[in-house]
């Protein structure tokens, strides 16, 4: 049986409003001032900390540095003496991994946060190695985009005897909230699938023989969006059937060469489900090679949200595709302000995700809402 999802709640106008205070980390009246408009604007994905939150985990208070792992300093993330550091886990070259890279170090630069980073490039020993090496460097706390979610084990356990915080965003880790990490931020990734099985069934007229280009085994992201697609078409979509289904690791080459290989074990195949945009850009490649026309011979949807994949939904090579937001800057500050004061953090904080089709898709790209 799989393990039930933990219950979230809107956040209500208040929170809203105490959530964009928490933003500014100089607690200025000029950002008190703006707690109303932002609640009554509702969120977005480029906003502040508060139009950011879409959802909240429901159960129990919130984390604070009192009640994390037994407690550990106080700290003031604007004095010149706090770092904080920022493992990112893949490279750069992937659009999602830089815009999050540019939100997190403009928003530490804008606050007068003094920020270390490094990047794993894929590689999860090595960001093991380069989380240690920035506690070794005087890191007091951490931000941390995992490569999976089992395989940071040796890390977190040298943060956690050192009482050093760790702020987990856009991937999941093994362990306990307010003991092993301060927090999850990212995006409802089963939800984003259960909209990806619905858009492909419209577009297909709920028929259809589906492949599905899965991300690298081992972390939520992927098995989260691999099992929502699938319950949702079971659930639904009778008539649509999964034919094929291989990993594609996030990677465009990787997505293209599984493509193919998919197409010639089952050349009947009519729509394609890839877990994000670097697969389903791969996937455009091998169903170009292979004679037909992506769009009309064969029905793509993807998520991500990159300009590419957008541009691809304006022009209806891709039919539509479910935003993953990687601006996280904001709300992972705001966060680790909160678990620093009085209200604390919720063990998972849900982002605002953007939904493009061909119906706005051109709209989102001329107004630069697009990474």
């Amino acid at each position: 049986m799989r393990p039930m999802r933990p219950r979230v709640r809107t956040l209500t106008r208040p929170a809203i409003a105490a959530a964009v205070a928490a933003a500014c980390l100089a607690g200025t009246a000029a950002c008190a001032k703006s707690a109303p408009k932002a609640a009554a604007s509702g969120a977005t994905s480029t906003g502040t900390a508060a139009q950011q939150v879409v959802a909240t985990s429901a159960s129990g208070p919130g984390c604070t540095s009192q009640t994390y792992g037994g407690g550990v300093a106080q700290l003031n993330l604007t004095d010149p003496s706090t770092i904080v550091g920022f493992s990112q886990s893949e490279s750069t070259s992937n659009p999602f991994r830089s815009t999050e890279t540019d939100s997190i170090t403009n928003q530490a630069k804008s606050l007068g946060v003094k920020l270390i980073q490094r990047n794993a490039n894929a590689d999860v020993n090595a960001q093991n190695s380069q989380i240690e090496d920035m506690i070794a460097q005087g890191a007091k706390v951490l931000i941390v985009a995992p490569e999976n979610s089992d395989g940071l084990g040796p890390a977190l356990a040298e943060a956690k005897a050192k009482k050093i915080p760790v702020l987990t965003i856009d991937r999941t880790v093994t362990g306990t909230a307010c003991s092993d990490f301060i927090a999850f931020i990212g995006s409802n990734f089963y939800g984003q699938a259960q909209i990806a099985a619905d858009d492909l069934a419209t577009a297909t007229g709920s028929q259809a023989k589906v492949a599905i280009l899965s991300g690298t085994p081992g972390n939520n992201v992927t098995t989260d969006r691999t099992n929502g697609f699938q319950d949702q078409v079971k659930a639904k979509y009778p008539n649509m059937t999964v034919v094929a289904s291989q990993t594609g690791k996030f990677d465009q080459t990787d997505g293209q060469s599984v493509m193919a290989q998919m197409l010639q074990a089952n050349p009947g195949i009519t729509a394609v489900y890839a877990e994000n945009d670097e697969m389903a850009l791969g996937a455009i490649q091998a169903i170009t090679a292979a004679g037909k026309k992506p769009g009309k011979d064969i029905k793509i949807v993807s998520i991500d949200g990159t300009q590419q994949a957008v541009q691809d939904v304006a022009a209806g090579t891709i039919y539509a595709d479910v935003e993953t937001n990687p601006r996280f800057g904001p709300l992972a500050f705001s966060s680790l302000q909160a678990f620093f004061g009085t209200s604390g953090v919720a063990s998972k904080v849900i982002i605002k995700d953007s939904h493009f089709t061909q119906a706005n898709a051109q709209q989102a790209l001329s107004g630069g809402q697009v990474y």
